[in-house]
């Protein structure tokens, strides 16, 4: 079997595994019981509420060769109440096309983009898959100062790695976890990338953060909102986030940090 198959079958098992175990048995009408011996739904009430089979949803929790089709996967995402992101990522990792989603565009990196990123008045930066910086402006770098002056410029290692972060970021923790499931939601895109499995596996090796909030299995979108920093030189610091994708470009993230109040005007 190809190594790439394998990785994928294995990675959809994890999950739906994973999200099985969270699924409360009461907010289905079932009985909890005293007799149960894992958390969660069982695997007979899951396939049942899916419109699946039992041993259908066992092979597929255990990564074995089966036949997956996109009606299966769309009952099964309806039945665990998948958010829009999860979802996604369960189709992905199925390799199969969610008939509920709108295709989108492919295409090169528009020119000028990075020119784009200089221009914001606000700090900017573009990302890639691996969500290494690509392009930034100055008042980004002055805002993330032991990030983008590096030579690497990958977020998730200065993140999880860089003891610097953990001074930056307010509510570091809560913030980390969130950026170890939003990049899930990238990853199922690029499973077999070899750059992207070399990543996490580093990062799992090096942070016991990431690695517990990885195992979680837990997938968001990059949205906007508050964002919170303790810069060493500027103090407390509060912008609104934008992240946008550019239409040529889905594999690439601009994310723009707006200042809110009088404490966060002297970044420029």
């Amino acid at each position: 079997m190809d190594g790439s198959i394998a990785t994928r079958r294995h990675a959809l098992g994890d999950f739906v595994r994973a999200h099985r175990a969270r699924l409360q048995p009461l907010s289905f009408g079932l009985d909890p019981g005293r007799r149960r011996r894992t958390p969660g739904l069982r695997r007979e009430e899951l396939a049942q509420l899916a419109g699946v089979s039992a041993t259908w949803l066992a092979w597929i929790e255990q990564g074995r060769d089966v036949s997956i089709s996109a009606p299966a996967l769309a009952r099964l995402a309806r039945a665990m109440r998948l958010t829009v992101a999860e979802r996604a990522y369960l189709f992905g990792l199925g390799g199969r096309a969610d008939p509920e989603e709108q295709p989108g565009e492919g295409g090169e990196l528009a020119e000028g983009l990075a020119a784009i990123v200089g221009a914001i008045a606000f700090p900017a930066y573009l990302i890639d898959r691996t969500w290494t910086a690509r392009a930034f402006n100055a008042a980004a770098a002055r805002l993330f100062a032991g990030w983008l002056d590096g030579t690497e410029r990958n977020l998730l290692r200065f993140i999880f790695l860089d003891p610097a972060a953990r001074r930056l970021i307010r509510d570091f923790e809560t913030r980390a976890r969130r950026v170890a499931a939003e990049f899930r939601a990238d990853y199922r895109r690029h499973l077999a990338a070899p750059e992207m499995k070399a990543l996490v596996a580093d990062l799992a090796a090096q942070s016991p953060l990431f690695a517990e909030a990885w195992d979680e299995q837990a997938v968001v979108d990059r949205e906007g909102g508050l964002r919170l920093f303790d810069h060493p030189v500027r103090g407390h610091l509060a912008f609104r986030q934008t992240t946008l994708q550019p239409a040529l470009h889905p594999e690439l993230k601009l994310v723009v940090l707006e200042p809110l109040g009088s404490e966060a005007q002297a970044v420029p």
